[in-house]
Parts: C-alpha cells; sequence; structure tokens
C-alpha cells in the first residue's frame, strides 16, 4: 500500500525526512545528476522566483514514511507547460504500480494546471545508440509512456551535442499532449528555450540554445509514430483522483449533547448539521475519527484549577438545567464561595453561557477532535479542519465565556508549537480573547485577530490595537479592530494586512479560527460578508501555503452557514493548490 501526496517544502519534519530519502534515490540512482542541483531541492520548492519556474514534488510513500517513488515537476503558467524533471521509484523497478500512480498524478496535476501538455527527456530506444542492455530498459519506458499518447517529437536538433563530440545517447524530447491540441511551432521553441537556459544554464550556451530552439519548425511539432502500442490503445482515460488535496475532517460527533434549549441560545447543534449538509457532497473532504487525548495538553494552556472547576461542576449540576454566572465578586482566591454554581463568577467572563451536565464533556471532546486535525498535518495533510462545538477562542487560561469552555485552537497551536512556530489567525466576528490572553507573553506563537471594535463588539474589553504582547511576546499579538459597517472588500484589506503579519512571521504552521459570524445576517455581527467573500478569504489565507489546521469558531446564522463554509473552503483550497494555475 502506498499513497499520494504533495510535499511543498521541509517545513514538517515528515516531509524533510522524504525530501531527503528523494535527494538520496537521486544520488544512487542518477550519477550524472550535479550534486547541487540535489543539494537544492528544498529551496527549489520554496522559492520559484529564484529558479525560473515553480517545482511541485509528489512522493509516493507508505504507512512507515518510506519513500518507494517520486515525481519532480516545474511549471510555467506563462508558458502553459509542464517538465517533468524526475520520476523515479525508490528500489530501481517501478513495480507495485508506483510508476504508473505517480505519472497519472503528473498528468492529472498538468491538466488541472490548464498545461497543453508534459514535455520530458527519455533516453533512445534506437539499436546502435546505446548498449543491448541499455536499449531493453530505454524501449520498456518508451512503451510505457506511449500507453499515455507520449511520444518523441521529431525533426528538431533537441538531441544534437553542445560541443563537437557526437554522442547518440543523448535524450529525446518526449511530449504528452494530454489528450488536448497540438503544439505550434512559437510556442514550442519558446518551451524549448526555457528548459535548456533553466535546467542546463550550466553547460548550454546562448547561441546553442538559440539554435536548437529555433529548429522546432514543424507547426504543430510532430510526434515519433507509435512503436510499442497501438493508436486506440493509447491515453488511458482515467484519471487518478488527487487525494492528497483532500481537507481532513473531523467532527465532534458528541457535540449535540450540549444543547442549550433556552430561548436566544444560538449556540445550538443545528450549526454543526447545517455546515455538514453542504460540505458532505463537496468532494473536498475526508472524514477522520476523532481519537482521545490526554488531559496535559489542555492543561498546557489551561490553568489546572480551572480545568478542575469545570469538570466538578458540570458533573453536579442535574440533567436538563443549565447554570449562568450571575455573581462576579472581586476576586479573592483564599475565600471563594463554596457553592460550585455560584463560583462560576470566579471563572466567566459573562452571563450568557450556561454550565451544565454536558457542557464539559461536548468541550472535552472538542478538544480531542482538534488536536487529531492537529496531528493530520503533522503526518503531512496540508489541510485539516476540526468542525466543532462548543466554539474556544473566547476561553482564556482560567477563565470561560462567549460559548466557549476550552480553547481548541490555542491547545492545538501549543501542540504544534513542539514542532516549530505556530500563527493563529482568527477571523470572526468577534475578538479572539482567549489565545491572546494565553499566548500574550510566548515568542513562539504570533496571534492575529480581525473582529469588531471592542467599542461596540464582544467581548468588550480586549482586543485594541495597542495589545501587542509582553515580555518574551511584545509584538508578537496582533489586533485588527475594524468599524462597525463593513462589506467584503473592506475586510479583504484588512485581512491582506494580516496575512502580511503571518508571512512576516514565517511560521511552520497556521492555526485558523475559523468565524463565519462575519456573514450577512448574522444575529451577533453587523457585517454584510456573501459567500463570494468568504471564498475570496479562503483565497487569501491558502495562498501562504502554510500546513494549515482550521477550527470552527461562531457562525450562528444557519440558512448561510453552510454556503459560506463551504465557500470559504473552496477558496482554501484553490489558494492552497490553485494559484499554481
Amino acid at each position: 500500500m502506498f499513497r499520494i501526496r504533495r510535499l511543498f517544502d521541509d517545513t514538517l519534519p515528515l516531509d524533510a525526512r522524504e525530501i531527503a530519502q528523494v535527494q538520496d534515490i537521486l544520488r544512487a540512482r542518477f550519477s550524472a545528476v550535479r550534486d547541487d542541483e540535489i543539494t537544492n531541492l528544498p529551496a527549489r520548492l520554496r522559492d520559484p522566483v529564484k529558479y525560473g519556474w515553480r517545482y511541485l514534488l509528489f512522493v509516493a510513500d507508505d504507512l512507515r514514511g518510506q519513500v518507494r517513488g517520486f515525481a519532480l515537476i516545474a511549471h510555467d503558467p506563462k508558458l502553459e507547460f509542464v517538465y517533468l524533471d524526475w520520476i523515479a521509484s525508490g528500489n530501481g523497478a517501478a513495480g507495485g504500480g508506483v510508476g504508473g500512480a505517480l505519472y497519472e498524478r503528473v498528468r492529472d496535476e498538468a491538466k488541472a494546471l490548464r498545461a497543453r501538455g508534459v514535455l520530458f527527456e527519455c533516453l533512445p530506444d534506437t539499436k546502435g545508440d546505446v548498449s543491448d542492455a541499455e536499449l531493453k530498459e530505454n524501449a520498456a519506458r518508451m512503451r510505457f509512456y506511449e500507453r499515455y499518447g507520449a511520444r518523441p517529437i521529431v525533426n528538431n536538433d533537441y538531441r544534437e551535442p553542445v560541443g563537437d563530440t557526437p554522442d547518440p545517447g543523448l535524450p529525446y524530447l518526449m511530449l504528452d499532449p494530454l489528450d488536448g491540441e497540438p503544439l505550434g511551432s512559437a510556442r514550442a521553441q519558446r518551451v524549448v528555450a526555457a528548459i535548456l537556459e533553466r535546467k542546463y544554464a550550466y553547460l548550454c550556451p546562448p547561441d546553442y540554445v538559440a539554435r536548437v530552439a529555433a529548429s522546432f519548425r514543424d507547426d504543430p511539432v510532430q510526434l515519433r509514430p507509435f512503436r510499442y502500442v497501438k493508436p486506440g490503445a493509447a491515453s488511458p482515460s482515467s484519471e487518478t483522483p488527487r487525494a492528497d488535496m483532500l481537507v481532513d475532517l473531523v467532527v465532534n460527533e458528541q457535540h449535540d449533547v450540549h444543547h442549550v434549549r433556552d430561548r436566544g441560545y444560538v449556540e445550538a447543534p443545528v450549526r454543526v448539521r447545517a455546515i455538514l449538509r453542504e460540505l458532505e457532497p463537496s468532494g473536498l473532504f475526508r472524514r477522520v475519527e476523532a481519537r482521545s487525548f490526554p488531559d496535559r495538553h489542555i492543561r498546557a494552556v489551561h490553568d489546572g484549577a480551572f480545568v478542575d472547576y469545570l469538570k466538578r461542576v458540570c458533573a453536579g449540576i442535574p440533567p436538563e438545567r443549565s447554570v449562568y454566572p450571575y455573581v462576579f465578586p472581586v476576586r479573592n482566591a483564599a475565600r471563594p464561595p463554596k457553592e460550585l454554581s455560584v463560583r462560576a463568577g470566579y471563572y466567566c467572563i459573562d452571563t450568557f453561557t450556561p454550565l451544565n451536565a454536558n457542557a464539559y464533556l461536548a468541550a472535552r471532546h472538542a478538544v480531542d477532535c482538534t488536536l487529531t486535525a492537529a496531528d493530520a498535518v503533522l503526518s503531512g495533510r496540508r489541510l485539516a479542519y476540526a468542525l466543532v462545538r462548543p466554539p474556544g477562542h473566547h476561553a482564556e487560561r482560567a477563565t470561560f465565556g462567549g460559548f466557549c469552555y476550552f480553547n481548541n485552537g490555542a491547545v492545538a497551536a501549543h501542540y504544534l508549537s513542539q514542532h516549530g512556530r505556530v500563527a493563529m489567525l482568527d477571523v470572526d466576528y468577534h475578538h479572539g480573547n482567549g489565545q491572546q490572553d494565553i499566548f500574550y507573553e510566548r515568542a513562539d506563537v504570533l496571534t492575529v485577530s480581525l473582529h469588531g471594535h471592542p467599542s461596540f463588539a464582544y467581548p468588550y474589553f480586549s482586543g485594541f490595537a495597542d495589545e501587542k504582547g509582553r515580555g518574551a511576546g511584545e509584538g508578537m499579538n496582533v489586533n485588527f479592530p475594524l468599524p462597525e459597517t463593513l462589506d467584503g472588500a473592506g475586510y479583504r484589506t484588512a485581512l491582506r494586512k494580516a496575512v502580511g503579519e503571518v508571512r512576516r512571521f514565517s511560521p511552520n504552521f497556521l492555526v485558523v479560527a475559523l468565524g463565519l459570524d462575519p456573514a450577512k445576517g448574522d444575529p451577533t455581527g453587523t457585517w454584510t460578508l456573501a459567500p463570494v467573500d468568504f471564498r475570496r478569504n479562503g483565497e487569501i489565507i491558502g495562498a501562504l501555503r502554510l500546513p494549515t489546521l482550521v477550527v470552527q469558531e461562531g457562525g450562528y446564522r444557519t440558512r448561510s452557514l453552510g454556503n459560506n463554509a463551504r465557500s470559504f473552503f473552496e477558496g482554501l483550497v484553490a489558494g492552497m493548490y490553485g494559484s499554481d494555475r
């Protein structure tokens, strides 16, 4: 068994290890490859500007993280082509379907990139050009590619040596037309020049590049007749599903035990159902079962006495009853009220977040879901979504409120911070006071929040622009308090600034606190964002191309929740993968 996934860079420890395996395969199997080309592989993945085109690396790996094969392609959207730089198996043989699966993934990606074809080099299969042993291997390779309609481009000087010494072993330039329109001579000349200039700049002088490119005069270019496969049997019609682009979805299946039927309580189970109705048919997600995690992950960001209190008080409240905090003394930790329900004033920041028998159970499972999604990111998934309730971003280190009990996103951010720097981006209508409080003095987690100005929006006492962090965390908290009236265009202006803060921090991971309450008509907000705005917001965030965990926060207009959520994730996936196109 193996999976195929795209590696964007060496940020994740798993990805770094697998890129190192790819480098080992290149060194072991391709002695002619220059060492600097191999060493610079991570840099080529990260920096398309420096290297002239965007490199995309796909690996076939098993559950143990062993690379069984890889394909490295280069894409130039202006030239509308994909160049297959390398495709190889780890053991020197393309058995087990690895080679075929990788090449089909390359073709599928090229079509998604709207490329007019895939170009690559293939060693000659003509008797006399190579030894008999090489001839057999090269012919098998050509037979494989002919199944897809790929063949050598003929009538050109691509195989001419740079110097005066003849070399019959030089490769053909192959073209897989992807069942599309023929490649014209003008485009072919530009593409060939780009390949020679960017891949062989150390070898090919400008006059050689110009001469070889100009030799592609056929319009359209001509491919060698089929040798191994009947033309009618070429170009398999099936496409490999791009499973590595799916978003891992972890749903709090126990959220509905927390069902408060009090009038006006908008944080209801229907929220999750409304979102799932739109997400499940979209084809963007892969459901993942939640796992249990130890309490220590919660206690790493929440005060132990606060955690113990929530567990005890919720366990002691009779079924179907909710207790709302109503007494908020000037805190005297030495003389707390004996009655646990009255003591809620020590731990709550408002009067509308109830305690009941199931609040702790639902909140505890929401943390498990969020950590499961965080683990998916650590295991190589680029996008994961914890669809949970109750939400969490108003829960501070030792307080609950705003329908929030445990800060799901902050627990996950601390968990991920053991593996690198983390940025938290809160796009809820209300200030993310919880993560601000938890990480205010830390330098390894950047907290950024866009929200309604505290002069009119909950939680009122935090979220001002001058709250920037303290001590080691100075400058690591950034607030964007926004006006009461705001449309999608105005929101995007602020979001781009917020994303700029994230980019400057250069994190290894991104945690998005996703609020859908900036939507038009939300009962807790005043803004007017429509589905198209959520999609564009998703694109902006996805374009950061960071391993990203999305955690559900607010959003209470059930008629539009699902549509807005689907639009956001369509944009997020398009931003993560589609800006290559």
